[in-house]
């Protein structure tokens, strides 16, 4: 691992996490993936509900770098060529 760098395994049962070298818990076996432009609608919704919110509260960098990388997805083209590459993998297993 390399120098200041932080490990987040966590233990479940007899199978360690490790996002990194893929293992998962079993949860994630059935789950679906979002498309880029699904996770930016969710959170344009969000912001949407913080700026409405009485209590505003400030949006972290990451959130917004987070927003504004999924945004690039939102083109209906692009949009198109990315759900037709999903679809394929979905055929492949």
């Amino acid at each position: 691992m390399a120098a200041g760098a932080c490990s987040t395994n966590t233990s479940v049962g007899d199978v360690e996490e490790d996002a990194s070298q893929l293992l998962f818990p079993k949860e994630f076996e059935s789950s679906e993936t979002l498309l880029n432009s699904e996770v930016h609608m969710l959170l344009e919704h969000r912001k949407q509900q913080n700026e409405s919110a009485e209590d505003e509260q400030e949006l972290s960098e990451v959130f917004m770098k987070t927003l504004n990388y999924t945004g690039r997805f939102e083109d209906e083209e692009l949009q198109q060529i990315l759900d037709d590459i999903q679809t394929k993998r979905s055929f492949q297993y």
